[in-house]
């Protein structure tokens, strides 16, 4: 079900800031920037081969990503796995007993439909599910 890893997440304080280290010294090409208010976050996707980084600042101090700033700083904040079906990746992720964030796929990035496994379940990783919308 798994195609590929679709992006890692990173949580930052200032997208303007982060945006520079990726662009203009590690060389990435910004793909754009949005944000997700149902991740109560601002985004900012930069293409790293076949996979993608995305950069993650919080639009909520007690969103997501302002609560994982604020008590682990900033980092390495998800892995997302890309799958062609979510439904079913849900549905065999919850089979095989793993704890969901979200039982059912919620609006991300890009025109995605995306969903969290809890880290207890992955290693103490967080993982996103995400099908990739048309705009990838």
């Amino acid at each position: 079900m798994v195609e590929q890893v679709d992006h890692i997440g990173i949580a930052v304080r200032s997208l303007e800031d982060a945006i520079v280290i990726w662009r203009d010294v590690l060389g990435l090409e910004l793909l754009g920037t949005e944000v997700v208010e149902s991740q109560k976050v601002h985004v900012a996707m930069f293409r790293a081969g076949e996979s993608r980084i995305e950069l993650l600042q919080s639009t909520d101090p007690e969103g997501p990503i302002g609560r994982f700033v604020e008590s682990k700083g900033e980092g390495i904040h998800h892995v997302a796995l890309r799958v062609d079906d979510i439904a079913a990746a849900l549905e065999s992720a919850k089979e095989a007993g793993a704890r969901l964030l979200n039982p059912e796929p919620v609006p991300g990035a890009h025109g995605a439909q995306v969903a969290f496994i809890h880290p207890a379940s992955t290693g103490r990783v967080l993982v996103e599910l995400c099908q990739p919308g048309v705009v990838h």
